[in-house]
């Protein structure tokens, strides 16, 4: 029994790890291969991670006959081979450019429209699934038509590929019908013509001199002239003398610093540079925005995590529908966060920031909705918890490498998402937990401290569980706030349009 325990830990330990490695490898190439449209990718991919639940779940219905050993099996062959073709295809594409290329634009919002219809048809054939008796062929078919809207973004690539080949095709045909040398009308006429065109004769003028000009134009004065040559001497003489003597100083200095004499300062780096983790963590704005997702992500995972049981205590007898609707919405929350902050701030320059306050400010009246236990607040509340857990990972995600740069990126991501099971541990399986099991042993009519497994019954279960998430998300406002005053500048000197930043907007880096 200990050796099966000990087999099952190693599993789940690979397992969980593996899908981090997942994460973290698409993630930060993505982003590095369009860092113009960093909010776009990071809702694209975090709200594939939402629904790939939903996706997979349809697979085993329909193809794997309700296997388990078969799932496991499917789990194990089906993201390895993806992983062993992709690598010959996804590297590293350094951007060219500051500016975002309009048919990169376009491709993000195809695939974007590919993402949402496949979310409505995801949720339109498993409400079809759950309500209709239907043939066993007929999933099958649901499944082909899937997997036809995973493979449509691949209509890019072939669409780029064959444009590209037309455009070789076409210089090549160019190329050969060129005859002549393409010079050779020029040396005919030069030729038949030895005077140079005006052009050329006005170049040559310009190429003298203003003092020639001058000279030529003004009556001629001997002493005048004299005195003009002899200050220009002095004043040529001068000039070498002083960039030679800074020669000197500059290889002196140089000189020092290789033999170790001298160190000079490193500067830090400023916001929107490249951080390492180390030099992030003593940055205040990492802190606050470590906060803010532990406060915000925290809370929602919390209700997630308790939904099953708070429908129950709320007298519903099927809560499936509730974790259908927080699924989809939270794709929803993913892909709209990451287009909508994109959107404004390549516009107007607003911070992706202020969309995260407005998630934990609609969060902080989802909790108030959940503790209220009115009829009909838990479809709702399913769906605006949904859409403001999902916005918080398309929110910060870009918000880090924006501030922190990319190329240590993958070791800051990493340590910003230890704040979703932390929050998940201190406000799920602490907070939430004990107040739960108290009001579960008031109800039996044993002591608070003791444990049962009695299931509480009641709006009053998870009444002040809400009200302490509530005030935690509220805190989570306040946190944001502070956060989106502080780097407001940056967006700006990041992302207006003006290309000459102000001295005040360079200021805001440091």
């Amino acid at each position: 029994m200990f050796v099966l325990s000990m087999q099952m830990l190693i599993i789940q330990c690979i397992g969980s790890n593996s899908a981090t490695w997942f994460n973290t490898a698409v993630l930060v190439t993505c982003m590095r291969n369009f860092p113009h449209s960093r909010g776009t990718v990071v809702g694209i991919l975090k709200g594939f991670v939402g629904l790939s639940a939903a996706i997979f779940t349809q697979i085993y219905t329909s193809l794997l006959t309700d296997n388990a050993n078969l799932l496991l099996l499917f789990l194990t062959i089906g993201p390895t081979a993806v992983c062993l073709a992709s690598m010959l295809f996804v590297r590293p594409v350094p951007a060219v450019g500051n500016v975002r290329d309009p048919e990169e634009r376009s491709n993000f919002h195809y695939v974007t429209a590919v993402c949402v219809v496949l979310a409505a048809y995801l949720l339109a054939i498993n409400l079809t699934e759950e309500l209709l008796e239907m043939n066993r062929f007929i999933p099958v078919v649901f499944t082909g038509v899937m997997v036809i809207f995973l493979l449509a973004p691949l209509a890019i690539p072939i669409k780029t590929l064959s444009e590209e080949c037309c455009g070789i095709g076409q210089v090549e045909e160019e190329l050969n019908g060129v005859q002549e040398p393409l010079l050779k009308d020029t040396a005919d006429t030069n030729t038949q013509n030895p005077n140079p065109p005006l052009m050329i004769r006005g170049a040559e003028e310009e190429s003298r001199s203003i003092e020639e000009v001058a000279t030529s134009r003004q009556p001629h004065d001997p002493s005048a002239l004299d005195q003009v040559e002899k200050g220009k001497k002095v004043t040529l003489h001068e000039d070498v003398v002083a960039k030679l003597n800074q020669q000197e100083e500059d290889a002196e200095t140089l000189l020092v610093v290789g033999e170790g004499a001298v160190k000079r300062p490193k500067r830090r780096p400023r916001r929107g540079e490249d951080f390492k983790l180390r030099q992030a963590l003593v940055k205040a704005d990492f802190w606050i925005l470590f906060l803010t997702f532990f406060c915000g992500v925290g809370t929602g995972v919390t209700a997630i995590n308790n939904l099953g049981q708070i429908g129950e205590a709320q007298g519903y007898d099927n809560v499936n529908i509730f974790v259908s609707l927080i699924s989809i919405a939270n794709f929803l929350g993913r892909l709209g966060g990451g287009s909508l902050s994109e959107h404004y701030i390549r516009t107007d320059a607003i911070p992706r920031t202020v969309w995260l306050a407005l998630a934990q400010v609609i969060l902080i009246f989802v909790h108030l909705m959940f503790a209220s236990a009115l009829p009909g607040t838990l479809y709702v509340g399913s769906v605006l918890l949904g859409l403001c857990y999902g916005v918080h990972f398309s929110i910060m995600v870009p918000t880090a490498s924006e501030l922190f740069g990319l190329k240590h990126f993958g070791m800051i991501y990493n340590f910003l998402t230890i704040a979703s099971p932390l929050g998940s541990f201190l406000f799920s399986g602490l907070i939430a937990g004990y107040l739960y099991d108290r009001e579960a042993a008031k109800d039996s009519g044993l002591d608070s401290y003791l444990r049962t497994k009695e299931v509480c019954n009641g709006a009053h279960c998870f009444r002040l569980t809400f009200y302490v998430m509530a005030g935690v998300a509220a805190f989570g406002v306040l946190l944001t706030t502070v956060l989106t005053y502080r780097i407001r500048r940056v967006y700006t000197a990041l992302y207006r349009k003006s290309p000459h930043p102000s001295a005040s907007d360079l200021k805001s880096l440091e």
